[in-house]
Order: C-alpha cells, then sequence, then structure tokens
C-alpha cells in the first residue's frame, strides 16, 4: 500500500499541536532514555487506558514544533548518552499526522533516535514521508478477535493489522505491544493468533507482553470518570509466563 506522500515544511514552520503534556521515562517507551510527548486525541477507549487525560484535543494545550524542539533540546546531551531518543506517544499521534510527522523530522535532523507509539487505528494517515523519518514504532495489538477488540477498546482491529502489514512491506522496526488483560484477551486462541500474525512480520524486534495494571485509577477519580477495569486483578506471574510461552512457541520472542 502506497500512500501520498506531503509536502515538507519548511524548517521555520510554526505548525501547532494538542500537546497535554511531555516526560522523561527510560525502559518503556523506546530505547534508552526517551523525552515523551503526549499528543491529545484518541479515537479509542481502551477499557484499561492510562491516560484518559489525553482523550480529548480541546482539553490539551496548543504548543509549536519549535516550543518542542526548545525543550528537547535541553535534553538533548543527555538523551544521546543514554541512547535514547524522542518518543511521540499519547492519545493517538496520528490523531495530528502532520505536526506529529514535523516534530519526528525535526527530530531526525537533530540526530536524535525517534519512536513512534501508536494503535496503528489511524495508520492510513501516516504518509510513507512521516514514517520514513520514524526508526522505530510501537505498536499496541490489543487483541486479535474483532469482537475482543472491539469490547476492549470500542473500536475496530482490521486498520491496525493493516498498519502491521504495510510497516513490514516498508521494512520500519517495530515493536509489537500486547497488554495482558486477565478476562478479556489472556485465552490462548487470542495469544495465538497474535503471535501466528507476529511471527509473519519479519521487522517485529519483539513482542512486549505488558501486564495491565490500575495504577491509573487515581486519574480516572479526579476527573470523575469511572475506571472500568477497577475490580480487574493484574495478571498472575504464572499466567504472563505462560502467555510468553505462547509467543515463544510460534518462534517470536518476548519480553
Amino acid at each position: 500500500m502506497t500512500t501520498q506522500t506531503r509536502a515538507r515544511p519548511c524548517e521555520t514552520d510554526n505548525s501547532t499541536g494538542a500537546v497535554p503534556s511531555w516526560d522523561i521515562s527510560t525502559g518503556v517507551d523506546g530505547p534508552g532514555t526517551r523525552f515523551v510527548v503526549f499528543t491529545g486525541g484518541c479515537p479509542l477507549r481502551c477499557l484499561y487506558c492510562q491516560n484518559p487525560e489525553t482523550w480529548r484535543m480541546r482539553d490539551s494545550r496548543r504548543v509549536t514544533v519549535d516550543e518542542l524542539m526548545t525543550e528537547i533540546g535541553k535534553y538533548r546531551r543527555f538523551i544521546e548518552v543514554a541512547g535514547g531518543g524522542v518518543t511521540i506517544s499519547g492519545g493517538e499521534p496520528l490523531l495530528q499526522p502532520a505536526f506529529t510527522g514535523e516534530l519526528l523530522h525535526r527530530c531526525r535532523r537533530l540526530g536524535l533516535h525517534t519512536a513512534l507509539d501508536t494503535s496503528g487505528n489511524l495508520g492510513d494517515r501516516a504518509t510513507d514521508t512521516l514514517l520514513a523519518d520514524t526508526d522505530l514504532v510501537l505498536l499496541d495489538i490489543k487483541a486479535w478477535d474483532p469482537r475482543t477488540y472491539r469490547a476492549l477498546t470500542g473500536g475496530d482491529v482490521a486498520p491496525t493489522l493493516r498498519f502491521a502489514r504495510r510497516l513490514a512491506d516498508l521494512g520500519r522496526s517495530t515493536w509489537v505491544r500486547y497488554v495482558l488483560v486477565p478476562g478479556h484477551n489472556d485465552g490462548d486462541d487470542e495469544v495465538d493468533a497474535v503471535a501466528s500474525f507476529v511471527a509473519t512480520l519479519p521487522n517485529v524486534e519483539h513482542v512486549d507482553v505488558l501486564p495491565f495494571h490500575r495504577l491509573g485509577a487515581p486519574k480516572y477519580e479526579r476527573l470523575g470518570i469511572p475506571f472500568p477495569l477497577a475490580d480487574t486483578p493484574p495478571p498472575s506471574a504464572e499466567l504472563l509466563e505462560h502467555v510468553h510461552t505462547r509467543f515463544r512457541a510460534h518462534g517470536v520472542k518476548s519480553r
């Protein structure tokens, strides 16, 4: 699948995006220590979402690419020494593809490693140019069965799988993320189906099996939103190991 590429904005372009926050993280948003930009707005409503404050663009403040580059510049040396880079997360970054693409491009021109953290639900909005400026894609495959996916996210899994295939065709390095939610996507049939699909994607370096947790529950309370999985326990160590075993049985590296 080929998408139309956009004209490259000049470096002085002050295009703006909806950004609720940014932070420094290590180990969870790509290799090394990362400057993580959380973009506002998301088409999905995952039951386990840990960032409900990013759901609506109107709840975010408008930030220019230049402003963000100034912030990133403050940490550039630290990021480089720590073997990290910049990750665009959310929310869903591809809800704002022009802004996300320009930010990735500017970071790449500085020689910083770039990562895009996405559900893939809006993967058709990512131009080939945007993906060429992306060193690593963190792709959430939240479930396989369309009914399970819709119950867990409110969306359709087909765009994510289509985007995964396109990333493979383009040879873009990818880490697949699978948030393990007991009672929802922890069945063997579900895990085996995802593992079998990932095994056909030579660009996927590994699958991160991420145990569901309730650490974001206080955010829901502050926002006056019921947390849908308040009574769901995190997966046990035994279940996690079992799921890792299922992935490895398909020749897929998991961690």
